[in-house]
């Protein structure tokens, strides 16, 4: 039976090896992508504290004097006192060509979206969309960013989608390679299980002082062992992003339905005067309190209300986030939506990304995290390494009878 699994996990690995070494690899890149974007580019995230914020209605007029073709999607505000804040912007594409007039960074650095050009995969009918960092004291404008033309962003291309379109060949090559990876793990633990103690306690520790050749098994079969089921999981996860009919069965079988319930409508008043980012904010404190961030989404038409999504100082994980709704002319709280009050789900679909990343317990997870990508990317490596060494070893035992053979005969002869 076994040389039927064995058989299985060697050509399943052989066809998706190669995608899984580069998932692996871009994957524990991304796990500390956020510590490492706020290392290399401090000034972007960070502010030295002053006395008195202005308010969003400030930071915002700052931007459109900076741009006034710049159209305000929306603003994030960090409690945190160093924290820049962050403006969402999009321009139109002819606008967008022309030259941002926010002076040079820090450190002799340009800004890079001076060249704005329209991101890879994005729709042509929609603007190109930048992030203006702030300072929340001063109204300086730190940068003018756009996230898809950052490094990071090629290697989540890359990780997902194989730097194609994101709804092209490289998302379903990459899909399909995490539903064998699964597949792989499964006769991997069913290869690797032990018959005796003995053999169990050498799958359990790499032998030092063997040859490279039991050297390279043991990192292939011992380090697989260790990191199979973490590996599941993130392999698990990720179906989540590769297709639709795995998102739609964990609301089937959590029983919850698909679509969120709609939020509530702005009681419209003609000629009335819509409330301003400043008293959106004071609102949305009122209700969701000691929060990490505030982000007020502006409405989308008349009717809808002001959304502020606000993510707890203590959260459950950090795609736990709270809404509450804001009457954009009264300026009245009228509806939210908690974490606790989303249904089974959803809130089993938004732990899938804290899981995925390993950010799900903090920084212990994400150093877990990072080592079994990088003993994932090992495997296609090691296991190939090993079946070579299988055939050469085949060989030389076919060899061996063939030159054998006519001495065994002049024996007989004789």
């Amino acid at each position: 039976m076994k040389i039927f699994f064995r058989r299985i996990h060697l050509w399943l690995s052989l066809a998706a090896g190669a995608v899984i070494l580069v998932c692996c690899l871009t994957g524990a890149l991304l796990v500390f992508q956020k510590e490492l974007e706020q290392a290399f580019y401090h000034s972007r995230y960070f502010v030295s504290a002053g006395n008195q914020k202005p308010g969003p209605d400030e930071l915002v007029k700052a931007v459109k004097n900076n741009n006034a073709a710049a159209k305000i999607n929306g603003i994030k505000i960090y409690t945190d006192p160093e924290r820049s804040a962050e403006i969402n912007i999009s321009i139109a594409e002819k606008k967008a060509n022309e030259s941002f007039s926010a002076p040079q960074e820090k450190n002799n650095k340009t800004d890079n979206t001076a060249k704005a050009k329209e991101p890879a995969g994005k729709p042509e009918s929609r603007p190109p969309s930048f992030t203006v960092f702030i300072n929340p004291y001063t109204a300086e404008i730190l940068e003018t960013y756009n996230s898809r033309e950052g490094f990071f962003y090629q290697v989540m291309s890359l990780h997902r989608w194989l730097l194609a379109s994101p709804d092209g060949i490289g998302k379903t090559i990459t899909g399909v390679s995490t539903l064998i990876f699964l597949f792989i793990l499964i006769t991997g633990i069913i290869l690797w299980w032990p018959k005796t103690k003995n053999i169990l306690l050498q799958r359990l520790k790499i032998k030092k002082n063997a040859g490279w050749k039991r050297f390279n098994h043991d990192l292939h079969i011992v380090l697989g062992f260790y990191s199979a089921i973490i590996l599941f999981i993130f392999s698990f996860t990720a179906l989540a992003w590769s297709f639709e009919w795995f998102n739609e069965g964990i609301y089937k079988v959590t029983n919850s339905p698909l679509q969120p319930p709609p939020p509530p409508a702005s009681v419209y008043v003609a000629d009335a005067k819509r409330i301003t980012y400043n008293e959106a904010l004071q609102a949305a404190q009122t209700v969701l309190k000691d929060a990490q961030y505030y982000n007020i989404a502006k409405p989308k038409d008349s009717l809808a209300t002001i959304a502020v999504t606000a993510l707890s100082k203590n959260p459950v994980h950090e795609s736990a986030s709270d809404v509450v709704y804001i009457d954009q002319y009264s300026g009245k709280p009228i509806g939210t939506m908690l974490f606790s009050e989303r249904s089974t789900g959803s809130q089993v679909r938004s732990t899938f990304r804290p899981v995925h990343t390993g950010s799900i317990y903090g920084t212990p997870s994400k150093i877990v995290a990072f080592l079994v990508c990088l003993f994932g990317a090992s495997f296609p490596v090691t296991g190939v390494i090993m079946w070579i060494n299988r055939l050469k070893k085949k060989r030389k035992k076919a060899m061996g009878k063939t030159i054998s053979q006519p001495v065994m005969e002049d024996v007989l002869q004789s």
